[in-house]
This record gives C-alpha cells, sequence and structure tokens, in this order.
C-alpha cells in the first residue's frame, strides 16, 4: 500500500510538472502576495512542484538572511531573486556523472560567463551540502566538456544526452567564423576572453569554498585548460610580423545591419601591436570590441589566471600548466599598467576601456562585468587605488562616460547592448559593491528596489524615464548578483536595509 501510495504521488508530481508555465511567461506578470511595504514587491517563485533544485540548505539561508532585512519589500526580493538560478534554470543535472547544465534565463543556452556568475553566491553553503557542491561540480564538468570541443565558444547547447533540444539562435545566421562550429553544439561563437576567466574562476573558487578538486580528474578539464593557455599565448601576439599578417587565430562576421554584432577586419578584429594582453573580439555584453585589448576582460584573466595557477601548485598538479599561467597573468599585467592606463583631461590617470598597443584609446565603461567599474572586485585592485578612483569618477560622471544615464527613475551604467537611455540594475549593485560608504550603498540599494516594474525581478535593462521599458524580466545572472550584492551589504554595514 505504501509503495502504491509513493508511486501515486510520482505520477500526480510529473503531471503537475507538465503543467509548470514558461517561466518566460510567468516572470512577466506579477504574483501574490505582495509584500506589505511601498513597493508592493510580488512573489515571483514558481510554484514548488515547477522549481528546477530545490535545495534545503539555500533555503535556510534565505530564512537567515532576510530575518536581517528590516525592509518589507527588500525581503520579498530578496527571497525572489537569490534562489532563482536554482529555482529556474537547472535544464539538466546529472548527479551521478555529474554534469549540470545552466540556462541563462529565457534564452534556452549555457554562457560560459552567466553560469559561472549563477551559482558564485551559492558557494559559501556548498562545503555543507552535498547536492549543492555536487551541482556546481556539474557545472565545471559541463564547462570543460564545452570549452574543449570548442575553445572559441561562448554560449552552448544542452549536450545530446540531455534529452533537451537544441535552441534556434535568431542572430546565429548568416556568419562566416573561424574555426567553424557546430551549430548543435554551439549556441553562439563570439570569443570573448571573459569566458576563459569565468571558467578559470568557476574551478577555482569552487576548489577554494569546498576543498573538492575531483574536477581536475575529469575526461576534459587538463585538456580544455591546456588549450586554453596556447590560445591565450596566440592571441597576446601582433596582428602583423614585419611585413606579414600572422596567422589567425579566431574571425567573426556577420551579414547584420548593426556593428556590434560582426568585426572589422574581415573579422579578425582591428590589428594590435604586443603589449602581454590578450585579444577579445567581443566584449562580455556579446558586443564587438572597437580596439582589441579590452583592459577590464584582461584584468579578470589575470587575476584568474593567478587563481588557477595558485590552486594547482597547493594541489601539487600540473606544474607546467601552472607555471603558464603564472607567466601569461604576470605578461598580462604588465600589460595593462604599461598599456592600458591613459590620461584623461578631467580626471587625470584612469584605466582605459579598450586599446590597441598603436597608442589608440576608448574612455568608456558598460554595465556588464567584467568592467572597469568591478577591477576591486575583480580582485585587480584595491578599491582605494588612485587610478581606479579617477576610473570610477569617470565612468560615473554623465558628462564623461558616454554610457552613463541619469533619469527620473534610475541612473547607472548602460550598454551598448541595450541601445540609449537604459541602465542595467547589475551595474548599480556592481556600483555598491566597490563602494566602502555606506550612503552610496543604501543609495543603489534604493535604485535597484525601485527598479523592478512592478515583477518583482531584476530586469536586464531599464529605462531610465520609464520603469515600463525594459529588457528581460527573467535574467538569471542579474538576479543572483544583486542577490549577492544584498549579502555583502547587510554584513558590511547592518541594518542598512
Amino acid at each position: 500500500m505504501k509503495l502504491v501510495y509513493i508511486s501515486a504521488i510520482f505520477r500526480t508530481a510529473r503531471a503537475l510538472v507538465g503543467m509548470c508555465p514558461s517561466y518566460t511567461d510567468y516572470s512577466a506578470v506579477p504574483h501574490g502576495p505582495y509584500s506589505s511595504g511601498a513597493q508592493k514587491i510580488p512573489s515571483m517563485r514558481p510554484p514548488l512542484v515547477c522549481r528546477t533544485f530545490n535545495n534545503p540548505t539555500i533555503e535556510s539561508a534565505i530564512r537567515s538572511v532576510s530575518s536581517s532585512i528590516k525592509d518589507p519589500d527588500w525581503r520579498q526580493l530578496f527571497s525572489n531573486i537569490f534562489p532563482n538560478t536554482l529555482d529556474t534554470t537547472v535544464a539538466w543535472h546529472n548527479s551521478t556523472a555529474p554534469f549540470t547544465f545552466l540556462v541563462t534565463g529565457d534564452i534556452t543556452a549555457q554562457w560560459i560567463r552567466d553560469s559561472t556568475n549563477q551559482v558564485l553566491p551559492y558557494l559559501p553553503y556548498a562545503s555543507t551540502d552535498s547536492a549543492l557542491s555536487t551541482l556546481v561540480l556539474g557545472l565545471i564538468n559541463m564547462q570543460a566538456e564545452e570549452l574543449d570541443a570548442y575553445p572559441f565558444g561562448n554560449a552552448f547547447q544542452p549536450p545530446p544526452r540531455s534529452g533537451l533540444k537544441p535552441a534556434q539562435n535568431g542572430i546565429g545566421v548568416n556568419l562566416n567564423v573561424f574555426p567553424p562550429f557546430d551549430n548543435k553544439a554551439v549556441f553562439e561563437a563570439k570569443f570573448e576572453i571573459d569566458s576563459f576567466a569565468s571558467f578559470f574562476q568557476v574551478a577555482s573558487s569552487y576548489w577554494r569554498a569546498t576543498g573538492d578538486a575531483r574536477f581536475i580528474y575529469g575526461e576534459a578539464w587538463e585538456s580544455a585548460v591546456t588549450k586554453i593557455l596556447n590560445i591565450i599565448g596566440q592571441l597576446q601576439q601582433p596582428t602583423y610580423n614585419g611585413r606579414e599578417l600572422n596567422k589567425p587565430v579566431v574571425g567573426y562576421t556577420r551579414l547584420t545591419h548593426e556593428a556590434k554584432e560582426t568585426q572589422f577586419g574581415s573579422g579578425l578584429g582591428n590589428p594590435v601591436k604586443y603589449t602581454g594582453m590578450v585579444r577579445s573580439l567581443f566584449r562580455p555584453s556579446d558586443d564587438a570590441t572597437i580596439l582589441p585589448f579590452l583592459v577590464p576582460a584582461n584584468a579578470f584573466l589575470c587575476v584568474e589566471l593567478d587563481h588557477l595557477s595558485d590552486m594547482l601548485k597547493t594541489l601539487r598538479m600540473f606544474p607546467e600548466i601552472r607555471d603558464k599561467a603564472k607567466e601569461l597573468a604576470s605578461q598580462i599585467r604588465s600589460g595593462i599598467n604599461k598599456h592600458g592606463v591613459a590620461m584623461h583631461a578631467t580626471h587625470g590617470q584612469v584605466f582605459a576601456f579598450e586599446v590597441d598597443g598603436y597608442g589608440s584609446v576608448l574612455l568608456t565603461d558598460d554595465a556588464n562585468g567584467p568592467s572597469l567599474l568591478s577591477m576591486p572586485y575583480l580582485g585587480f585592485v584595491n578599491a582605494s587605488h588612485p587610478v581606479y578612483q579617477n576610473t570610477r569618477n569617470m565612468v560615473l560622471s554623465l558628462d564623461d562616460n558616454p554610457w552613463y544615464f541619469d533619469g527620473s527613475y534610475i541612473r547607472g551604467v548602460g550598454s551598448p547592448h541595450t541601445s540609449y537611455l537604459k541602465v542595467w540594475p547589475m551595474a548599480v549593485a556592481m556600483r555598491g559593491m566597490t563602494s566602502d560608504n555606506s550612503d552610496e550603498v543604501k543609495e543603489c540599494l534604493d535604485l535597484i528596489l525601485a527598479s523592478t516594474s512592478g515583477l518583482g525581478l531584476i530586469h536586464e535593462s531599464v529605462n531610465v524615464n520609464d520603469g515600463r521599458d525594459y529588457t528581460r524580466s527573467w535574467f538569471a545572472w542579474g538576479n543572483t548578483f544583486v542577490s549577492q550584492f544584498v549579502v555583502d551589504a547587510i554584513t558590511r554595514f547592518p541594518g542598512i536595509i
């Protein structure tokens, strides 16, 4: 009788899951009950049976953090956004192997950068929860398999063994990409060096949090890392060898009416001289670089190469990889210090956004991380570093950063990815994460709380004057990063919300 009863429960649960609405639709409509504060934040977690990964440790963490938040609106918003990755994006998880495929949200594909950031806030709890640690370990194994097969991809399709159908990429047409890729395995082949850094980051961060290095012994990890380090070395090289063109490493062109969706120089990017930095065809926004040495992405890569080397040194594993990673990190840091700092007419010495080694400099910033604003968060410099402070002043200036916007609804850094007059709440959170001023942190929290357009989730971007004009109601990276900011803020400034 007991077995029959349990079987009936499972059949009912499977039937209910089949009735679960798409979270793309669910996230676009507010659901009760609402918070009692002025913002009336709705309850946006999907029903329990519709959640993609239930974890009691995270449920306990939600209760614990919420008990430290006085503001009822923030309590509700945090409860919505902190578990959003687990609630909605675990498209496939094999806990035996293990492998994990995380979608980015409303796009059914796994970005290397996004998926790493989606799990980082859970790492403090992974050391005491085997299910959670296995989920993250599975993501590391999945990323290793993806990058080993095609190191130049930024987003990937689910593996055939998952039983999930490959997603249709509406912009993955009319392409000329080198090296070629299989669109049944790779969702998008925009080469971004922050993908490499994110892959290193999730592995070393997981290891530091749990002491578990089993991913090193996986079928693909060592091979993927070796390939990546070789590519990094190749992409440090100048465009020209005397009067000859150096052998191309990667290229991307697309027939498009938007310049940000293709690359210069028949897909190879604008020319560069050797600096020690590494070329990137695209930014973390998935928009094309103008000058190929993207400074914040190089800073991120530098930090994570050091972390990779330090991890392998402690583990006494792969000495050739360990030494190569340390050498590359040193070369990149030297390149940034020598070629990635420019003189601004108002702010003095600042970190440039993009350079080419010839003296060309782009002074701006983008909402996506890694950004110039995020450099202390990345660990490249201390927040008190004078060049960073000058850079921060430039980035947060309406007069000096063409992608900083200020309106009646929100103010902060935007991106060419979402065009003019749209601020990314994630960038507002980054401003707060990199500030030691409690008033500034509180201002960032207030701006974010008021930016959800009545939907109780973090959007990709919001119009500075009209909260009804936003992009992406389901954006998992934004949700988890802002929740990470909340935990950081109440830890550093108890009672701030």
